[in-house]
């Protein structure tokens, strides 16, 4: 048996309510043992995190890694080295693939290349209606069965509200949690921008936080009908947040997540010919961000995810509303993560919490911790490294970040996926 020693660094366990300078003793792919900072423990292996952060690996809620269908923007195993350099041992695959996760086979065909990559914690959520079209529901025990940890319809909306409704019941009887984006396309029609002062300047189509609110109101209706297990992903505006809140104060066994970079730019960082800032939902306004930032401090919002998007060049080309949708968004999830906490009044422990016991939790994954036992998926950063985003530095096929080229604080320089190392940053500056 190996054994491996993560020496003098500062370990936080939101889970186990740690945060202490020690060492993580390893030993055959489990923790074994918190040492004190004093400690002459030793072991085959030893890495020196003195200065850095040694926390349970990221469970990233929503991850496309391009395989199958759209190897032209990424692959499983670009994407999976990517998500280890970020300090993410566990992703979530949403379900519009190409083929569309629906099938026991395509599930199957996944797990294998995940395997192979050596990346074997991709959670798949199956898709709740047949081809994402909205009309007939999924095999939704089929897929279960064959391994999809939650159910959705990722961005494509359902045709009607019965439909939601009896794939909330199916999926209650089966206890499946339901991944819901919350989106009435009526509304938001092909808009690009938050329908605000900044998309009017520059006569971008509009998206109104209304698209989002009315939509999430109606699931939360259904979800209280249905008692199946709701989690929203991705919100982005302040009627979001105030809905989650009382849903929640009544009683309603619901979750949300956040995207990363909804924390921190907002519709007046958009430059409009640059579709970098095309997101879906947009970047709204500050007032909005606000909200999504005290939701976070408050326990409104559970936890925060990558919805990492990457693409090729060509999607990224042509006028702003013409263009594809989406972020890569994995490798600058730990910066923006200490800048939140740093700059924004989010404490270091509530943050990485918001990324590693939250998350776990909220799928019932016996992960996120870094308990005595516990298989060892554990992130090691250096919460002062400073470092471009440039080729030299980037892992994911897509380089569409708006980012890109600006200089960032906080690396990744180990990952370790049940005590084998993923990532080593090399040459850390």
């Amino acid at each position: 048996m190996s054994s491996l020693l993560i020496r003098n660094g500062r370990i936080i366990d939101p889970a186990n309510n740690i945060d202490q300078i020690g060492s993580l003793s390893i030993k055959d792919g489990k923790i074994t043992e918190l040492l004190s900072a004093d400690s002459n423990a030793t072991a085959d292996t030893v890495i020196d995190a003195s200065g850095q952060i040694i926390c349970p690996g990221f469970i990233d809620l929503s991850v496309r890694l391009r395989e199958p269908g759209h190897s032209q923007k990424g692959s499983i195993v670009s994407e999976t080295r990517a998500a280890a350099a970020a300090g993410v041992t566990s992703l979530c695959l949403p379900p519009d693939t190409k083929p569309t996760i629906d099938t026991p086979a395509v599930v199957e065909f996944i797990k294998d290349k995940a395997e192979k990559a050596g990346y074997p914690q991709v959670y798949m959520l199956g898709a709740l209606s047949q081809g994402l079209a909205g009309n007939d529901l999924s095999n939704l025990f089929a897929l279960k069965q064959a391994g999809c940890i939650a159910v959705s319809n990722a961005g494509n909306s359902l045709n009607n509200l019965l439909i939601l409704r009896r794939a909330m019941e199916y999926a209650a009887t089966h206890d499946l949690l339901v991944i819901y984006r919350a989106n009435e396309t009526s509304l938001s029609g092909k808009g690009c921008a938050h329908e605000g002062a900044v998309a009017s300047r520059y006569g971008l189509p509009g998206i109104p936080t209304a698209a989002e609110s009315i939509a999430l109101a109606q699931c939360l209706e259904l979800a209280e009908l249905t008692g199946c297990r709701l989690h929203i992903s991705q919100i982005s505006c302040k009627q979001s947040v105030i809905k989650l809140q009382q849903a929640k104060k009544y009683g309603l066994k619901i979750t949300a997540d956040v995207a990363i970079h909804q924390l921190h730019l907002t519709e007046n960082d958009v430059i409009p010919f640059d579709s970098n800032y095309h997101v879906i939902p947009p970047f709204r306004s500050q007032i909005d961000r606000q909200y999504l930032r005290d939701g976070l401090a408050n326990g409104t919002i559970d936890a925060i995810c990558s919805d990492h998007q990457p693409h090729d060049l060509d999607a990224k080309l042509g006028a702003f509303p013409e263009t594809e949708a989406g972020i890569a968004s994995l490798e600058t999830l730990v910066p923006l993560m200490l800048e939140l906490s740093q700059q924004h009044g989010i404490a270091l422990n509530h943050a990485i919490a918001k990324l590693t016991q939250q998350p776990a939790n909220i799928l019932g994954l016996a992960a996120g911790t870094l308990s005595i036992g516990q298989a060892a998926d554990v992130c090691v950063f250096d919460p002062n490294a400073n470092w471009q985003v440039n080729r030299q530095n980037w892992h994911s096929a897509g380089i569409n970040t708006p980012y890109w080229q600006q200089n960032l604080r906080g690396r990744v320089t180990h990952t370790l996926q049940a005590g084998q190392l993923s990532f080593k940053l090399e040459n850390p500056q």
